[in-house]
């Protein structure tokens, strides 16, 4: 199950993310590689004005920039050729959603 992170939440280091999948025109900052794929936060880095909004001069509400870690598998499945390799992105957490991490057993 996915959660919108709230507003002023700032996740932690080792919290489970989903890239939200959507496709949305115009100047975004989620690379589409990474959308409809997890990872994990690696680290929160700081808020700062959406720079989506900022691209066509609209007024910007902060937004945490998380460093997130992907492994090649989870990107690239049978098609990476080194799977256990991390690649890190730095994504807006508008574009994220938390994993929740309960077990539903």
């Amino acid at each position: 199950m996915m959660t919108p992170i709230a507003e002023n939440k700032v996740l932690k280091a080792g919290t489970k993310v989903h890239i939200r999948a959507i496709m949305p025109p115009g100047h975004v900052r989620a690379p589409s590689y990474l959308r409809g794929k997890s990872g994990v936060i690696e680290r929160a880095i700081a808020p700062f004005p959406n720079p989506e909004q900022l691209a066509y001069g609209l007024p910007a509400k902060n937004q945490m920039l998380y460093r997130l870690r992907f492994s090649a598998a989870e990107l690239w499945g049978k098609a990476a050729e080194k799977p256990d390799d991390v690649i890190e992105a730095e994504v807006y957490a508008h574009w994220i959603d938390e994993l929740d991490t309960v077990d539903a057993t």
